[in-house]
């Protein structure tokens, strides 16, 4: 039985009658399959694959973003007959194979799979599944620690062939390799692919490369925690290091001073930008790349993990035409990520949003994004000097880092801008002093300061293992001290009662044996009342500061976490090391 896919999808309203031409037009100069046109115009793969197993009266099988395939299941199948047939084995019982095919027409494909099961003494159970999913898969057959092994040997040759010619043993990087000519053939370039695609696919949002004194060590921080992931031999050190260089655009060169560099690429359909730093260390030269994906690191404010009564207070402080909100916390708190949640709320066409940033992680449509650049006096204090100059209605500084910079945003928000920033405090009521610390005069911080929002990041536990457990005492008086504490108001939206539940992290093939999968942030929002302004122009302690904070309802960062605790997205350790 075969069908008219671009048919079926016109029938559906899923393509256009006028671009179904186009489609089949393209497909016949390219002597593709239409399927892989509509792919590449932007029809989801998902969406084909649910078409086609309605037509051919198949089940269609929709895989999980963190679901995980067995290696031994997916060898079943040997990985070129996968790839030739774009089919793959995702689960095994004792009677029967369930297959998942692109192309469940593809004759020889059926007879491939059915001689394989044969040979099993099982049946075949077939599936519809999307090209995406099984490209996904298919790498799968061939595992980190193997293309690190193939590419390290690979190296050596080339090692060895370089000190035949008289080269020296450093020169692993030749010239045809800088200047790219095949370079997808050279294993550096294969081996620095792969520790990126590898940090992608294991969700980390850095990548350390360092070089100890006997050995390269590769690192990963995922959900906030650094694990090593590779070792390799010194001596590939400099090729690696030339390898991420020539990407980012850095001299090469130039191994004595920190440079900053930045490349993208698109994997898997998704567009990943890469911020390189490198740093000189007594063995060499460390890497730092920080890995944004849009998908994951432009969120909306409702998945950022605010409660309600903090994210209103922060809805209302947006919608103010001037002033200031400031985020704070430590690095790596994910206050950027904030940032950018409101930014995508007040970027409308009406609005005039200018940042002034350092640098630019994510590129957001329809805001005016600028970098610094110290190097040539282009500071935030002078770029916000100029953004006043640009008619805007909202200014997003990257940092307040000094005194000028600190002047410069209030007496924006004094002039009928909306001011949004970031500081480095503990807390809420931490900023106010740290304010004054940069010379911003007292009495202009009530006027200016509409809210400040403190934060940190909590590891989720994921949910397909953790385990529940009942609290101790101590863990109970904490969880009562704290919901006493909440606002009452808050308090009755609430529905929480005893006995607690509470999960502990256990590790499993989804999280990779972490028992956590991604995080979320914990937030105590303090907004500016008449009260407030009273006790911070009387130039009282932050102590008083915090006791009027609680007097008129500020959710605190460890009442946050004990809230996210009993709905089972935290551990209990968790709660303990991010708040106090």
């Amino acid at each position: 039985m075969t069908i008219d896919l671009v048919s079926l999808l016109v029938q559906k309203n899923i393509l256009a009658a006028g671009d179904a031409d186009q489609v089949r037009k393209e497909a016949k100069t390219r002597s593709a399959d239409p399927e892989d046109v509509l792919i590449g115009r932007g029809v989801s793969g998902s969406v084909i694959a649910e078409v086609k197993a309605e037509a051919f009266g198949i089940p269609y099988h929709a895989f999980q973003e963190d679901e995980v395939i067995p290696r031994e299941t997916l060898l079943l199948i040997p990985q070129q007959s996968a790839q030739h047939y774009q089919m793959i084995v995702f689960e095994r019982d004792s009677e029967s194979l369930h297959v998942g095919m692109v192309h469940p027409d593809n004759n020889e494909a059926q007879q491939a799979i059915k001689f394989i099961a044969q040979g099993m003494g099982l049946s075949v159970k077939m599936f519809v599944v999307s090209q995406t999913d099984v490209a996904r898969y298919i790498k799968g057959y061939t595992t980190f620690g193997e293309e690190m092994a193939t590419a390290l040997a690979s190296i050596r040759r080339q090692a060895e062939e370089n000190q035949n010619k008289g080269y020296t043993q450093n020169a692993l990087v030749n010239f045809d390799e800088v200047r790219g000519v095949n370079a997808e053939d050279t294993p550096v370039i294969k081996m620095v692919s792969e520790i990126v695609k590898n940090a992608i696919a294991s969700r980390a949002s850095d990548i350390h490369i360092e070089a100890e004194r006997t050995r390269l060590k590769v690192r990963y921080r995922v959900d906030g925690d650094l694990s090593s992931v590779l070792f390799l031999p010194i001596e590939v050190h400099p090729a690696v290091l030339t390898r991420i260089k020539i990407l980012a655009d850095m001299k090469i060169d130039e191994t004595r001073i920190p440079q900053d560099g930045r490349f993208g690429a698109l994997l898997e359909g998704r567009q990943i930008d890469f911020r390189v730093s490198t740093f000189p260390t007594a063995n060499g030269e460390k890497v730092a790349i920080r890995i944004l994906d849009s998908s994951v690191g432009l969120m909306h404010i409702e998945n950022l993990g605010l409660s309600a009564w903090n994210r209103d207070i922060i809805l209302e402080a947006i919608k103010k035409p001037f002033g200031m909100l400031l985020v704070t916390g430590p690095t790596g708190s994910g206050k950027s990520t904030s940032l950018y949640a409101f930014l995508q709320i007040l970027n409308q066409d009406a609005v005039n949003v200018v940042t002034l940033e350092d640098p630019v992680e994510y590129f957001v449509q329809g805001v005016n994004q600028s970098q610094v650049i110290p190097e040539i006096g282009y500071t935030f204090a002078s770029g916000l000097r100029s953004i006043l100059r640009q008619d805007p209605d909202v200014i997003m500084v990257g940092e307040v880092r000094d005194n000028e910079t600190a002047e410069l945003a209030v007496h924006s928000a004094l002039t009928g801008h909306l001011v949004l920033s970031t500081l480095h405090t503990n807390n809420a009521v931490g900023t106010i002093p740290r304010l004054v610390d940069l010379g911003v005069q007292r009495f202009l911080i009530p006027a200016t300061l509409n809210i400040i929002v403190a934060q940190r990041l909590a590891r989720r536990l994921c949910n397909e293992c953790k385990r529940l457990i009942e609290p101790t005492p101590e863990q109970v008086k904490i969880i009562e001290i704290s919901l006493k504490e909440l606002p009452s108001e808050f308090s009755k939206t609430l529905s929480i009662q005893k006995p607690y539940r509470l999960y502990e992290p256990v590790g499993c093939d989804a999280c990779k044996g972490k028992g956590f999968f991604g995080r979320i942030g914990l937030y105590e929002v303090l907004r500016m009342t008449p009260e407030l302004e009273h006790v911070i122009l009387s130039g009282e302690s932050e102590a008083e500061v915090l006791v009027e904070a609680k007097r008129q309802g500020m959710i605190t960062l460890r009442q946050e976490a004990v809230l996210h605790l009993l709905n089972g997205v935290i551990p209990f350790t968790e709660v303990v090391r991010e708040t106090y």
